[in-house]
């Protein structure tokens, strides 16, 4: 940091690397398939129902859907690199967003429970869920598409920490 007169300003210390962590493929992965299954059935009802009503030539329009599992196909993949954690000193960043990027700060004396969730299709996927309540009840954050023995490691450490800085709570 620099006083407005461009010296270094000692009270500030410099800020410490950030080394960050991505979320495992896999979640990519399991996201596609969710996709895929919300939009086989309404391609194959959309075009029955047009087929049926209108003709075979209006059939087609139910190929709409399709298109938008297109561009959805690469979002999730833009989405999952988007996705990243990194533990530092004092607090956890999670960063996430394409469009709309989100930075959140959790500091280690605000938690007061840390999650770790897995769902049928996350387990199937070899997933869990890191999920951060804090004191502030806006400022609950998750990392999904974790391994279960990443997940319950960094749940332990942050568990942890809370509980070394939580002394002023």
């Amino acid at each position: 940091m620099t006083t407005g007169t461009g010296t270094p300003d000692a009270t500030k210390s410099p800020q410490e690397p950030v080394h960050w962590n991505g979320v495992e493929r896999a979640l990519v992965r399991m996201r596609r398939v969710v996709l895929l299954c919300a939009l086989l059935p309404i391609i194959l009802a959309a075009a029955a129902v047009l087929w049926l009503a209108a003709g075979p030539a209006w059939s087609a329009f139910a190929l709409l859907p399709a298109a938008v599992g297109a561009w959805g196909w690469g979002a999730l993949e833009r989405n999952w690199r988007s996705w990243r954690y990194a533990e530092r000193a004092d607090d956890l960043l999670i960063s996430r967003g394409v469009l709309w990027r989100e930075l959140t700060v959790v500091p280690y004396g605000r938690m007061q429970l840390v999650e770790v969730t897995s769902g049928p299709l996350e387990r199937r996927y070899g997933l869990a869920r890191v999920q951060l309540h804090t004191a502030a009840a806006t400022t609950d954050a998750a990392i999904p598409g974790l391994v279960p023995a990443e997940a319950e490691r960094l749940r332990d450490r942050l568990t942890e920490l809370g509980g070394a800085r939580s002394a002023g709570l």
